[in-house]
């Protein structure tokens, strides 16, 4: 090619084949075979070695987060290969700003010849350079209208009213005869019907949830699971009971879809472009809803009523006045559920936040059999947060011997781990070339018939298991190896940023969501001496979790306003609005009652045995006895 220096330098090749589609063949696509045939004769002609070959066959050109295009790049990291081939450019990617990335930073960096055999492109050759981002600008437009005709397909195919999905909603199934429309489930219908008059009747989701679980009805995963559906399973291994109990989420979702009056439903997250992976929820009255597309479990005039008394049952935001700056943060150290902020009506307090505690979720829908209150007061939790983020923020300015010693204790063992990891990667990337070696080796004397077609194969499995098993091992030594590397990084990353916070006074969502990424709190403990404890454990950014914070929970109560006592008249300061008198008051007319209530008692007693002759006899008697001395 014109403009490339001549060399003689032998590249160990790494030749990349992507389609985005399989063609239906039982192996690989037809495509990938032919350019996996084009790669290796281009190859063999330049005289150079294939180091590995890497195929990503039906992933798209538009995302780079491909499993063996990942593994060509942490074999470039690793020194295996120093040459990248492809058929053309569009098969390294269709996305122009990551080609770019790729192609003018991260091959250049890494000393790596990158060569698109049919487009011309060679990162060696600066001329054709110039005009290979024009190249993958055109590549991403070729993507983008492909993807614009596939939208519009599927919309017109929506507005038709034709059921899109991959399986049928909780209550129906696919008719046989057309995938595209739904038939209603006559195994499950009567359990969709039974939600609807349940909310019909003023139930709260919660209730509904508890009236679910006690008849011991599968939940819509596992009823899918059941009927086969693949990738449900997994979210009951390990503990069958999950099967049968319903969330809330689940319920909540039935009441809210269209479906079951049968219209169909779509659009209800849709991605910015095609570029963005984010597919940020709508609220229900943007869903787009195409009317009477099959038969609804429910009438319409049903499924309206429901939707307006959810509505109606609403709480408004930050009810109270109180804002939890913990939302999606604090959850259960026993089951993971969230907890939630609720008021504590127990006397009147002068701030919203000695009016709050928050809650274990599950233990609030279900009771105790599923989990325990684990109770915080918020103003505990507020403060002991607090002081925790001081005092790392103190300590990341002003000691740094303190500094060194949680990062020491926090990566002792990865690094020594880490160590071992790091010779056993070489050891095996070593042994994964030796066998390339012999793998050339091997076919060479096959050709030249030095060895027989069987013994070629028995040696040649031998060698590729052991290949096999090499890969998957070196996989697991090399994310473990980014782990520990990103930790380290990470204990930086995260001193770096709370050195911003020393001094804080004031806690908000931004500062929560910006240093922590989870808080785990434990139920109440009674200690010996009679005390009650509280553990807390907070998992910071980039660093996880450090220390556990112990609390004692405090029991709190607001000063009320000083009145005067109604039997002396002195001023105090009453423990409740009930109050009316002073202490030495209420102290001298508790004994004055407990006396009343004694005198009382023994009256009755003898109203009681002067009514009755014998009582009265027995009652004598005894008094004489007793005047005797008996």
């Amino acid at each position: 090619m014109a403009g490339i220096k001549e060399e003689k330098k032998i590249y160990l090749v790494g030749i990349y084949c992507r389609l985005s589609k399989d063609d239906g063949t039982d192996n690989e696509s037809a495509s990938i075979a032919t350019q996996k045939s084009i790669l290796t004769d281009y190859v063999k002609k330049q005289g150079w070695h294939i180091a590995k070959t890497y195929v990503d066959d039906g992933y798209s050109g538009t995302n780079f987060q491909r499993p063996s295009f990942q593994n060509m790049i942490k074999d470039i990291e690793s020194g295996l290969i120093n040459c990248v081939i492809t058929k053309d450019l569009s098969r390294l990617g269709r996305n122009y700003l990551d080609c770019g990335l790729y192609l003018e930073v991260f091959f250049p960096e890494h000393n790596v010849r990158y060569i698109a055999v049919n487009d011309g492109v060679d990162t060696l050759n600066k001329s054709a350079m110039d005009i290979t981002p024009f190249r993958n600008i055109l590549n991403e437009m070729y993507a983008a209208d492909i993807s614009v005709k596939i939208k519009s397909a599927y919309r017109a195919r929506f507005q038709q009213g034709k059921f899109m999905g991959t399986t049928a909603p909780y209550g129906y199934i696919k008719d046989p005869a057309d995938h595209n429309h739904l038939l209603i489930d006559d195994k499950v219908a009567h359990v969709v019907k039974e939600i609807f008059d349940l909310a019909l009747k003023g139930n709260g989701v919660a209730k509904i949830c508890r009236h679910l679980n006690k008849q011991h009805i599968l939940r819509p995963a596992a009823y899918a699971a059941e009927r086969g559906e693949t990738g449900f399973e997994r979210h009951f291994e390990g503990n069958e009971d999950k099967r049968y109990i319903w969330s809330g989420n689940s319920v909540r979702s039935i009441l809210r879809s269209p479906i079951y009056a049968g219209n169909l439903v779509g659009y209800k997250r849709i991605a910015a472009n095609m570029k963005s992976k984010k597919r940020p929820s709508k609220l229900p009255e943007e869903w787009e809803v195409i009317p009477n597309t099959h038969e609804g479990i429910v009438t319409q005039e049903e499924f309206d009523i429901v939707q307006q008394l959810i509505t109606s049952r609403r709480l408004p935001q930050n009810k109270g006045g109180f804002v939890n700056i913990f939302a999606g943060v604090i959850k259960c150290v026993d089951c993971g559920c969230a907890l939630r902020a609720m008021n504590v009506h127990r006397r009147k307090r002068p701030e919203i936040i000695d009016c709050v505690q928050y809650s274990c979720n599950n233990y609030a829908r279900n009771g105790r059999s599923e989990c325990s209150a684990h109770n915080i007061e918020a103003r505990d939790l507020f403060n002991a947060v607090l002081a925790d983020i001081n005092c790392f923020a103190d300590m990341a300015v002003n000691d740094e011997k303190a500094v060194r010693a949680i990062e020491k204790r926090l990566t002792e063992t990865d690094q020594s781990r880490a160590k071992a990891l790091e010779k056993e990667r070489k050891k095996l990337n070593k042994r994964l070339a030796e066998l390339d070696r012999l793998f050339s080796s091997l076919y060479e004397d096959k050709v030249m018939e030095r060895i027989t077609e069987r013994n070629f194969e028995m040696m040649s499995g031998k060698y590729q298991k052991e290949q096999l098993e090499i890969e998957a091992r070196l996989k697991e030594v090399t994310e473990t190896l980014n782990e520990s590397y990103e930790k380290s990084r990470g204990i930086r990353d995260f001193l770096a940023l709370i050195r911003n916070y020393q001094g804080l006074k004031e806690l908000d969502a931004t500062v929560i969501n910006a240093l922590i990424d989870k808080i785990l709190v434990s139920e109440r403990e009674k200690m010996a001496d009679g005390t009650v404890k509280q553990e807390i454990k907070i998992y910071y950014k980039f660093i996880g979790f450090v220390d556990e914070l112990h609390i004692i929970p405090t029991k709190r109560w607001a000063a009320m306003p000083a009145k005067n006592c109604t039997v002396c008249g002195v001023e105090y300061v009453p423990g409740s609005g009930a109050s009316r008198y002073c202490p030495a008051c209420a102290k001298k007319i508790r004994r004055e009652k407990s006396n009343e209530s004694k005198r009382r008692s023994r009256e009755q007693k003898r109203i009681a045995c002067m009514n009755c002759p014998q009582k009265m006899t027995d009652l004598i008697w005894n008094d004489r006895g007793n005047a005797h001395g008996e």
